[in-house]
């Protein structure tokens, strides 16, 4: 069994430490190896800034993949459905609507006017005439 040696941290920075072991390992050690070995497999320094968080990555994808939702809505009112509409327009086939000719019977006699109308037998008659 390997003995333990005492480091002398700051309250503050232990309590840190603490936290942080009772969260994702079981004992202080598993941790302080964990820690360890992270910077040394990385070949990165604690120092280092590592660029861009990964919250703020997802925000500017998010963004992006917005815009871009953006302009496919465009290109999809814009273009693509004028063009399918155009295209399923060329190729459906309907009967084209009979119009009936201007001769037929049935607009013949509904625009059938009456030009003469027949006069009062009475002119006509012999007594009509006598009184003239």
């Amino acid at each position: 069994m390997d003995s333990f040696i005492t480091i002398r941290f700051k309250r503050k920075t232990a309590k840190r430490f603490q936290e942080f072991s009772k969260k994702h390992f079981k004992t202080h050690t598993e941790t302080m190896e964990a820690i360890l070995d992270f910077f040394f497999y990385n070949e990165i320094s604690p120092k280092e800034k590592l660029g861009p968080t990964g919250r703020t990555i997802e925000a500017k994808l998010l963004k992006r993949i917005n815009a871009v939702i953006a302009i496919m809505r465009d290109v999809e009112k814009t273009q693509t459905k004028p063009t399918v509409a155009m295209i399923q327009s060329l190729f459906q086939t309907e009967e084209p609507t009979k119009k009936p000719l201007i001769l037929e019977k049935k607009y013949a006699e509904k625009n059938k006017e009456v030009r003469f109308r027949e006069i009062e037998a009475t002119r006509f008659t012999t007594k009509g005439r006598a009184e003239r």
